[in-house]
């Protein structure tokens, strides 16, 4: 039951909504009261909040996996890189929880008690692994911010100034803060969720949803002069496009960050001026920001662009480009688990991304334009890539934070069309992320060879019944010295009839050689007309042993084969010869049949499709080698592709 009482200072009427609240602050004079039981004790005036266009207002209401909930008050934390919100939720079931609003992300969580001690905020760095309430937790932030501000009811007591020690924690969609401000310190654990998803209503009449045109703040360079202006109220840093300056806009005195040196300052042209409005993947988009980015590999620089896009809702997203080659790139609220450690693979949303490339210093080197983050010349991160073309996984790594990205290989032509520029320049080599032009081609080359493959099996198959093989003659000789020593060492088979139109006769013979050899001059003679087709063969086997190792060499049974013999009755002449100085007969089964289909025919055939699929294997082969040839982590073979 709501608790009503009246402002010490003013006499206005202050409602608590939860019982849990212990602390206001009046609407209507700023004072910050205390509550204890009945009464309202107040102990000074609470700053004013910085105006930060957000869409939330106390008395907002939205809607949380179907428990409806309110907004009932609010504390505005400065940090190192900006400000965020954390607005107090009071839900219908009487919980209470928080929803953090910073740079267009929104993480609602609740406190909880982890049953267990909490590290020390001393001991923990982004990257850290760490299991908390039985699940594993990854440091992604910790920082040692300051309460600016509050207004309505707020569980604790808090006033400008006050510290805040946090670190932040995340597994997946999964999200959790320690916060040290108190002793234990509080646990909170919750997830990122979408602006849409909270079905949030009764928000500020005439201010903008995140993502919509809000007024810009206009003001000088202290440098050079040059007019800079803030578009959005999460800017916190411009670079100044004449000199290079890095202003602080979220300072009053718009406080210089840093100065660009003289080849700096003009070192690259964006390729995408700034303020440049496109459609990308279906939304609006603006080109508010301009990096470059350098890191260093064997004494040799490799410079790439980043281009900052406000997006609608409020979002933020990233345009990539490196030698002409574009990717499309989002901060991840559901980062892959684990920490900064190198692995060879990182499994993210069922794809497997191979460990490409580390950076141990991506260093800003020109700066243009508006950010989000307090961004210096000289500024530099940990980065670690990994790829599953088209995508890009990468992950960011200083002292204080850890961030993962998700980019999107896009072609110049797409990222032209997407801001209705003419022509962008083509791209140069293989980018790590770069489709492979050959992988389509190579697979479909793969199911054609299949697909024909069976084909050409039928249809040797069909030729094997069709015009299988007919046994003409089948008839037993041996082969003794003494016959090859008397006058009549020539033999003669029986006749035999080719019928039907020119076949093809294979003769074959299975002998009963045993380590000897054997050799016939055959000629197969037309009985009618005397036409003569002359064959010589010679079959040889041999077997034994050495060392305890059995070998043969040779084979006991031949086969040759007459083409286009016409129609006619036929014999064989055979002329036999034995190996001199083994004394054994040679016993062979001779066989005369009308040939069926052969195999060169279908050999020939296979050899040929399988050209294809072998030569787009080469070239996929060969662009998968150019890819990881820039890779300090390349696999073993330098292709990851597969075949169908």
């Amino acid at each position: 039951m709501a608790l009503t009482a009246s402002c010490p200072s003013c006499g206005a009427p202050v409602v608590f909504q939860s019982a849990g609240s212990v602390f206001a602050v009046c609407e209507y004079c700023q004072s910050m009261l205390v509550r204890r039981d009945q009464a309202l004790e107040d102990i000074g005036k609470m700053a004013a909040l910085v105006e930060d266009r957000s869409p939330l207002q106390l008395g907002s209401e939205g809607v949380y996996k179907g428990v409806h909930f309110a907004l009932i008050g609010r504390i505005q934390i400065k940090y190192s890189q900006g400000l965020w919100n954390e607005w107090h939720l009071l839900f219908d079931d009487m919980r209470t929880g928080w929803l953090s609003e910073a740079a267009g992300e929104y993480v609602l969580s609740f406190l909880k008690h982890p049953g267990e001690a909490l590290p020390a905020f001393a001991e923990l760095q982004a990257g850290r692994q760490l299991t908390l309430g039985g699940q594993a937790w990854t440091v992604s932030n910790k920082e040692e911010a300051e309460c600016v501000a509050g207004q309505g009811e707020l569980p604790f007591k808090v006033g400008a100034g006050y510290p805040l020690a946090a670190a932040d924690l995340r597994h997946g969609k999964q999200f959790a803060t320690l916060d040290y401000s108190e002793t234990p310190p509080l646990w909170f654990v919750g997830e990122a969720v979408e602006f849409s998803a909270l079905q949030l209503r009764n928000l500020r009449a005439g201010m903008p949803l995140p993502g919509a045109t809000v007024a810009a703040e206009v003001f000088r360079c202290g440098v050079c002069g040059s007019p800079l202006q803030a578009g959005a109220p999460t800017i916190v840093a411009i670079a100044c496009r004449s000199c290079g300056t890095v202003v602080d806009a979220a300072d009053a005195n718009h406080a210089i960050l840093s100065r660009a040196s003289s080849k700096e300052k003009k070192q690259y042209q964006p390729k995408l001026p700034l303020g440049s409005k496109g459609q990308l993947d279906g939304e609006a988009v603006e080109v508010i920001g301009f990096m470059v980015r350098r890191t260093r590999s064997e004494g040799i620089a490799y410079d790439w662009r980043e281009y900052l896009l406000a997006a609608p809702n409020g979002r933020y997203r990233w345009l990539t480009e490196y030698n002409h080659h574009w990717n499309v790139v989002d901060v991840l609220s559901d980062p892959p688990a684990g920490g900064i450690v190198e692995v060879d693979a990182v499994r993210y949303r069922g794809t497997t991304f191979k460990h490409f490339s580390t950076a141990q210093s991506a260093e800003v080197i020109q700066l243009a334009g508006e950010f989000t983050w307090r961004v210096r010349h000289g500024e530099s991160c940990r980065a670690v890539d990994y790829v599953a073309p088209p995508q890009m996984l990468s992950c960011e790594s200083n002292d204080k934070e850890i961030t993962w990205s998700l980019g999107r290989y896009a072609s110049a032509d797409e990222i032209a069309a997407a801001f209705a520029l003419k022509k962008l320049p083509g791209p140069l080599g293989v980018h790590a992320n770069q489709p492979n032009p050959w992988e389509a081609a190579h697979r479909q080359a793969c199911r054609r060879f299949w697909r024909l493959l069976l084909l050409l099996v039928g249809l040797q198959v069909a030729a094997l019944s069709i015009f299988g093989s007919k046994t003409l003659l089948r008839q037993d000789f041996s082969f003794s010295p003494q016959l090859l020593a008397g006058p009549e060492s020539t033999l003669r088979s029986r006749e035999f009839t080719v019928s039907g139109k020119a076949n093809r006769l294979a003769v074959r013979n299975a002998t009963s050689l045993d380590n000897n050899w054997l050799a016939l001059d055959m000629v197969l003679v037309n009985k009618t007309s005397g036409e003569a087709w002359p064959a010589a063969r010679e079959i040889a086997y041999y077997y034994g042993s050495d060392g305890g190792e059995s070998w043969t060499e040779g084979n006991r049974d031949d086969e040759v084969v007459f083409v286009d013999i016409p129609p006619g009755t036929y014999y064989l002449n055979i002329d036999p010869e034995l190996a001199p100085g083994k004394a054994v007969a040679v016993n062979s089964r001779l066989e005369v049949a009308v040939a069926g289909a052969g195999w060169s025919n279908f050999i020939l055939a296979l050899l040929f499709v399988m050209l294809f699929p072998l030569f787009s294997r080469f070239r996929h082969a060969a662009f998968e080698g150019a890819r990881w040839a820039d890779s300090d982590h390349a696999p073993a073979g330098g292709d990851s592709g597969d075949d169908d």
